[in-house]
């Protein structure tokens, strides 16, 4: 730059040299911002690959709480030490007031209970004088014990008897097994079942559990099992499966799943859930979860799965949903997701503290306090609600929305977020009209962490059919769940009924027909 000295004295050249310097600085002030962007951009990305291996997706948040719990666990171990520790250094007195006191809770009244009199050394005489004793009551206590998981033998003896006069032989008929000639009984198939995908454990290491308490299983014995039951309980999902097609709304959404196609290779299957649960708007019908397995995230897929479905779809942004929204034949209506949406401007807020993320996170925010207080109501209460509050918020949102691109670079990353929102934005609003519509899809994804726990146990499936067998499995454990019932007892009842049940009456052994009966077995038994 030319010092004061060097300055020409001509205004023309003057002037000429003003703008040539107001140009390099307009180019210099250009490439700052362009650098900026780029660092952005690079900030968000690092952050995203973060949180990929270190921060809060449901895995990650899983392993936190964990580790928490952990942490919780150990100081929880190490007060009884320290209460000890005090109460020998002081009095009995100062010691009483160290340990905090706790309500002892009550032991459940249907375990069994065994009985232990402890009687004083003489029932007759007193030890101090010699004088007749006369009982004055007794004390209680009840200690909770644990008796580990036990085998035995059912042995089922079928008399035969013969006719004296025309030597016929009568003998009742042998009762039913779950798998032909197969000696497992229900309650253990239910087990390994439930432990399986439901506990996330492996065959193997179950084999090596059932080994340590003297029973040799074989794990392709298990795998056998496991295989028999999947197709013995077949009808059973093809309910399920017609149940959640019959709703007039689904969640759906999807989770890659490493199959095994040789040595030390894998290949990329899909599992994909369609949930149906209208509880939040008040509905009485049983919610349901059928999974389905495929052996890539083609599509043609999820529109073979609701090719007899028609009515609201409720998923994320995949492209593949895109031609049920567009079929000839009942074609689906869309409704979007709005935890997708905001998780665009939380990964920004959370990498680069962007105080226009920040502003869409609190304005999302308020969409979901109204949404949390008509939790419950019905179709119409929810939808006169929204209209009233929601609606308004959406419109306010909408313009800001449009305001903020006017503001920022189209190439920066809360552009490419707010167009994420506009470009669905009334797949994203439709919810505001309707209340059968969540606003979110945070329903497909809580049946899906199933999945990513087993994922993360079990590491992946041996074959297609492992994957189409880890569907069903997924389907029967995640329907009992949704309808609060015990899954291992549930499958332990089917196990034991479904041979024998009519094939065109399997509906009466779904979750939801069964609950009373699975009650009164668990406390008879």
């Amino acid at each position: 730059m030319p010092t004061a000295l060097a300055l020409p004295n001509d205004i023309e050249r003057l002037k000429q040299l003003v703008i040539e310097q107001r140009a390099a600085l307009q180019q210099a002030q250009q490439q700052l911002h362009s650098r900026q962007l780029q660092i952005e951009h690079l900030k968000l990305q690092l952050a995203r690959l973060t949180r990929l291996k270190f921060g809060r997706s449901s895995e990650q948040l899983d392993q936190q709480i964990a580790q928490l719990e952990l942490k919780l666990e150990e100081l929880e171990s190490e007060s009884p030490i320290i209460s000890t520790t005090a109460s020998s250094q002081t009095s009995s007195n100062e010691a009483i007031e160290l340990i905090p006191s706790r309500t002892r809770r009550a032991l459940p009244e249907h375990l069994p209970r065994e009985h232990f009199v402890h009687e004083p050394a003489s029932t007759c005489t007193c030890v101090q004088c010699g004088g007749q004793l006369k009982r004055l009551g007794e004390d209680i206590a009840e200690m909770l014990e644990y008796v580990p998981a036990h085998w035995k033998v059912l042995r089922h003896v079928r008399p035969k008897y013969s006719c004296s006069r025309c030597e016929h032989i009568t003998q009742a008929p042998a009762p039913s097994r779950p798998i032909a000639r197969g000696m497992a009984g229900p309650g253990l198939l239910a087990h390994v079942l439930i432990s399986k995908y439901g506990d996330h454990l492996p065959l193997y290491r179950q084999s090596q559990i059932y080994a340590r308490e003297g029973m040799e299983l074989p794990r392709s014995l298990l795998a056998e099992w496991v295989g028999q039951t999947a197709t013995l309980m077949q009808p059973l999902l093809d309910a399920i499966k017609t149940h959640v097609l019959a709703a007039d709304k689904l969640h759906a959404d999807d989770t890659p799943v490493p199959v095994l196609t040789g040595l030390g290779k894998t290949k990329q299957g899909r599992l994909w859930t369609y949930v149906r649960d209208d509880r939040p708007s008040a509905s009485k019908d049983p919610p349901a979860v059928w999974f389905a397995y495929s052996p890539d995230r083609k599509a043609k897929h999820p529109s073979e799965h609701l090719t007899d479905f028609a009515g609201i779809l409720q998923a994320d942004g995949y492209a593949g949903f895109n031609a049920l929204y567009e079929r000839e034949t009942h074609p689906l209506i869309e409704a979007a997701c709005w935890a997708h949406a905001r998780r665009k401007f939380y990964d920004l807020y959370a990498a680069t503290q962007s105080p226009l993320a920040e502003e869409a996170l609190k304005r999302i925010a308020q969409l979901y306090v109204i949404e949390e207080s008509i939790r419950g109501f019905t179709v119409k209460q929810r939808v006169d609600v929204r209209q009233q509050h929601s609606a308004p918020l959406l419109q306010d949102l909408y313009r800001w929305c449009m305001a903020a691109l006017s503001q920022v670079s189209k190439k920066s990353d809360i552009a490419s977020a707010i167009h994420y929102a506009l470009a669905r934005w009334t797949a994203l609003t439709r919810f505001a009209q309707d209340g059968r519509i969540e606003i979110d899809n945070n329903a497909a994804e809580r049946a899906l962490r199933a999945v990513a726990l087993g994922r993360k146990n079990y590491l992946f499936a041996g074959s297609d059919s492992g994957g189409e067998r880890a569907a069903a499995m997924y389907s029967l454990i995640g329907t009992c769940k949704l309808n609060d019932i015990n899954p291992e007892s549930y499958l332990r009842y089917v196990l034991t009924h479904i041979a024998e049940h009519p094939i065109n009456r399997v509906e009466e052994l779904l979750p939801w027909n069964v609950a009373d009966k699975l009650t009164a077995t668990s406390l008879a038994a």
